[in-house]
C-alpha cells in the first residue's frame, strides 16, 4: 500500500509539473500579447509597451518567466489579475468554493440515483431492467446545456421553485441556487453510472461461485452483499472517479447557463477578457482536480482488493 501511495504521489507531481509547463506556454506563446489586454484599443508608443513589458517581466526570456511562476504557484502567489489588479488567489478562491459545493451536491446525486437504478436494473430483469435501460438511453444522449435550459424553464420560470440565475445569500441560499445547476450536470452522468454499475453486478451474479453459492441456500443478500457487491466496486469507483474529474470541466457551460459565480464562469469571463494569469490558475486546478480524483480512486481499488496493494499498482 506504501508502495502503491508513493507511486500515485510521484505521478500526480510528475502530471501537474508537465502540465504547468504545457499551460504556462501555450498561453503565452499564443497570439496576442499580454500588454494589448491593459492597452485595450489604444495605440502605445514604444516606450510605454517597453515599460509594461519590463513591469509584467515579459522582457525576460520564457523558461525564467516560467521558473518566476511555478515558484511563486508552490509559495502560494498565484499572481496579480491583469484586468481587476486583484490576487488571483483571492478571485480563484470564492469560485472554488462555490465549484466544490456544486460538484459535491451532483456527484451525490449521481452515486444515490445512479447506484441504485443501475442496481435496480441488474437485479430486476423484466420490466424494470427495460425502464431503467430506457431511461439511461435517454438521460446520456441529453447534453448539459439542453438540460440547462429545460430546468430553468420548468422549475424557476413556471413553477418558481428555485432561482433562475445567481445564488441566494447563506449557506441555505447557496444550496437552493444550486440545485438546478446540480441536477443539469447530474441527468447524464447518472445514466452514465447507472450503465456502469448495472453491467459490473451482472458480470459478477454470473459467476460460478455466485451461482455456487445461490444454488447451495445461501441468503441472497448475503452472497450478494460479500461477493456481488463488493468484487463490482472497482469499476464502479473509477466511473465515479472519472465523472467526478469531468464534472469539474462540465460546470463551464452549467455554471455560465445559471450565471453561478464558480471556477466555470470565472473562466469563461477571464479568457473573454484575456486575464492570463488568472486562466493559468484556473486551468492549473482543473488538471489537478483530474489527477487528484484518478489517484484517489487508485487508493480506494487499493482498499477494496488486498491484491493491488501487493503489486503496488492498479488496473
Amino acid at each position: 500500500m506504501g508502495r502503491l501511495l508513493l507511486n500515485r504521489l510521484g505521478g500526480l507531481a510528475t502530471t501537474l509539473l508537465l502540465s504547468s509547463v504545457v499551460i504556462f506556454g501555450s498561453l503565452y506563446l499564443a497570439p496576442g500579447s499580454p500588454e494589448d489586454v491593459l492597452f485595450g484599443s489604444r495605440a502605445p508608443s514604444a516606450a510605454a509597451r517597453a515599460s509594461v513589458a519590463h513591469q509584467l517581466h515579459l522582457d525576460r526570456p520564457l523558461p525564467v518567466r516560467y521558473w518566476d511562476w511555478l515558484t511563486g504557484v508552490l509559495h502560494g502567489d498565484l499572481g496579480h489579475s491583469m484586468v481587476t489588479g486583484q490576487a488571483v488567489s483571492g478571485r480563484v478562491g470564492h469560485g472554488l468554493g462555490v465549484t466544490l459545493m456544486l460538484v459535491a451536491l451532483t456527484m451525490g446525486v449521481v452515486v444515490v440515483f445512479g447506484l441504485g437504478l443501475g442496481a435496480a436494473a441488474a437485479l430486476r430483469r423484466g420490466p424494470v431492467d427495460s425502464a431503467a435501460n430506457a431511461l439511461t438511453s435517454l438521460s446520456v444522449t441529453v447534453p448539459p446545456f439542453v438540460t440547462s435550459a429545460l430546468l430553468i424553464s420548468a422549475f424557476a420560470v413556471r413553477l418558481g421553485w428555485f432561482p433562475a440565475s445567481g445564488l441566494g445569500t447563506g449557506t441555505g441560499g447557496e444550496v437552493r441556487g444550486l440545485v438546478l445547476p446540480a441536477g443539469a450536470l447530474a441527468l447524464t452522468n447518472c445514466g452514465f453510472l447507472a450503465r456502469i454499475t448495472r453491467n459490473a453486478l451482472r458480470e459478477q451474479l454470473a459467476k460460478e461461485h455466485v451461482q455456487t453459492a445461490l444454488v447451495r441456500g445461501l441468503p441472497r443478500w448475503a452472497v450478494l452483499r460479500d461477493h456481488v457487491f463488493r468484487n463490482a466496486l472497482p469499476p464502479i469507483v473509477t466511473a465515479v472517479a472519472l465523472l467526478t474529474s469531468g464534472t469539474f470541466a462540465a460546470t463551464l457551460i452549467v455554471e455560465t447557463a445559471f450565471a453561478v459565480p464558480g471556477m466555470g464562469q470565472l473562466t469563461i469571463s477571464s479568457v473573454a477578457q484575456k486575464d492570463f494569469p488568472v486562466v493559468q490558475a484556473v486551468s492549473l486546478l482543473l488538471v489537478a482536480a483530474f489527477v487528484i480524483c484518478n489517484a484517489l480512486s487508485d487508493l480506494v481499488q487499493a482498499l477494496i482488493d488486498p491484491r493491488l496493494r501487493s503489486t503496488g499498482r492498479t488496473t
